[in-house]
């Protein structure tokens, strides 16, 4: 038998947080490879093209055209110029578009889903979720269609009735999808918006 003094706790596993916990709610960061590799791409040959004419003048040879020419318009031309002003702007809509990819999450596409796992995070297609509330409310009695829009924090439900009463099936829609919101497992389950009309004449 081994000693007990020998012997290693086991420590339990940290407890998953709950749907109020903060590992639920953040949302997922997209990887932005497209633009960071632009960027990288970019500044590489700007880089690239005014460090060979630095190490070009330092050989005492002349400067490329297209700087001198570049600090011929920077050094004449005024600051209200047309072009210079169309230059700044450019280059602030830029830097602006890219401190906003920095500065936020991206994926807008994926719900969080509550965690069941600390070491597991979940997600779920807006799609995805739109299809599930869209089959469960198809299953309602009176419902002939059915439109579903799933955003962060709302799910948009147009339902259209036909032989029933729309306050009757608005009534059962209501319970239907709140249930199936619930069933998501989303870490911030959408507010839902109901809508339902009645078929008119003519399949109108």
């Amino acid at each position: 038998m081994s000693d007990p003094e020998d012997t290693v706790p086991q420590e339990d596993p940290p407890p998953a947080e709950g749907p109020g916990g903060s590992g639920g709610h953040r949302r997922f960061w997209s990887a932005r490879r497209v633009p960071a590799g632009l960027v990288a791409l970019l500044t590489l040959v700007i880089a690239g093209a005014f460090l060979y004419d630095v190490v070009a003048v330092r050989a005492h040879r002349s400067a490329l055209g297209w700087r001198r020419e570049l600090a011929r318009q920077l050094a004449e031309r005024p600051l209200d110029d047309i072009w210079v002003l169309t230059g700044a702007g450019v280059a602030t809509a830029l830097g602006l578009w890219l401190l906003l990819l920095a500065l936020t999450p991206g994926l807008r596409a994926l719900l969080p889903m509550r965690p069941a796992d600390p070491h597991v995070r979940a997600g779920l297609h807006r799609d995805a979720a739109a299809v599930v509330l869209r089959d469960r409310a198809l299953e309602v009695a009176g419902v002939r269609s059915v439109r579903v829009r799933v955003k962060r924090r709302r799910a948009d439900v147009r339902a259209v009735s036909h032989f029933r009463e729309p306050d009757d099936v608005r009534a059962d829609l209501t319970a239907v999808l709140d249930d199936a919101v619930e069933g998501l497992g989303l870490a911030r389950p959408p507010s839902l918006s109901l809508r339902v009309r009645r078929l008119g004449r003519k399949g109108r």
